[in-house]
C-alpha cells in the first residue's frame, strides 16, 4: 500500500499530477488545496498518499499536508461519500473552515459545496462532528465558515491541549480561544500568546 511519494513533478493540472519516482510515473488525484501548494513542474515534490484498491483499478489520492489526508479519510467513512465528493469538499473549503462548519453545525457553509444538498449536509454534520472534534478540536475556534490559517489553527490546538491539561473544560476553552482569535491580529496568534490570553479570560 502506497502511503507517500517523493519524486519529480512531471505533469500538473487542477485535479491530477504525475510524479516520477525512479522512472515510474504515478498518476495521483489531488484537491485544489494541494494544487495550490505544489512547486513548479520538474521540481521535487512529496505527497502523502491514500491508496484505494478496487477489483478493476488502483487509485492514488495525494495531499500536501497530514490534515488534508486525515480529513479525506474521515470523509470516506461517511455515508454516501466517495473519493470524488471528498476531493470536492477539500477543493471547496480549507480544512479548518470545513471542520469549523461541522463543529458549529453551519449547514449554509456545507450546502454551498458542489454535490452536497441540505440532507447530505445534515447527515455529514451528524456523522462527522465527533470524529472531526477529535481530529482537530481547536479548529472550531474559528467563526463558522471563516478560513483560519493553518498556523493559527495549529497554535490554537496546542493552546487548547495545554489548557485542558491545566484542568479547564474544553468547551470553555474553545469559547475563550474563539473570542481571542477573532479579536487579535494573526501575527499575534502564537500558542504562547493564546494560552496567556485564554488563562486571563478563564480566570477572570
Amino acid at each position: 500500500m502506497i502511503a507517500r511519494l517523493k519524486g519529480i513533478l512531471q505533469e500538473i493540472n487542477l485535479t491530477q499530477v504525475v510524479v516520477d519516482v525512479h522512472g515510474v510515473g504515478y498518476l495521483v488525484s489531488i484537491p485544489m488545496s494541494t494544487y495550490d501548494r505544489l512547486p513548479r513542474s520538474e521540481s521535487e515534490v512529496i505527497l502523502l498518499i491514500n491508496t484505494q484498491v478496487r477489483e478493476d483499478a488502483i487509485s492514488l489520492y495525494g495531499f500536501a499536508t497530514p490534515e488534508e489526508k486525515q480529513l479525506f479519510e474521515i470523509l470516506l467513512g461517511a455515508t454516501g461519500v466517495g473519493p470524488k465528493l471528498a476531493l470536492s469538499i477539500l477543493s471547496s473549503l480549507p480544512v479548518s473552515s470545513f471542520c469549523s462548519a461541522v463543529v458549529n453545525r453551519d449547514l449554509n457553509v456545507i450546502k454551498r459545496i458542489s454535490g452536497i444538498g441540505p440532507k447530505t449536509a445534515e447527515r455529514l454534520i451528524i456523522e462527522l462532528k465527533e470524529k472531526i472534534g477529535k481530529m482537530a478540536p481547536a479548529l472550531s475556534v474559528a467563526a463558522a465558515g471563516k478560513a483560519v490559517p493553518d498556523s493559527v489553527a495549529s497554535a490554537a490546538e496546542d493552546a487548547l491541549l495545554a489548557l485542558e491539561q491545566l484542568g479547564f473544560k474544553s468547551e470553555k476553552i474553545r469559547k475563550a480561544l474563539h473570542k481571542i482569535v477573532e479579536e487579535i491580529p494573526e501575527k499575534e496568534c502564537s500558542s504562547e500568546n493564546l494560552i496567556r490570553k485564554a488563562l486571563q479570560a478563564l480566570n477572570s
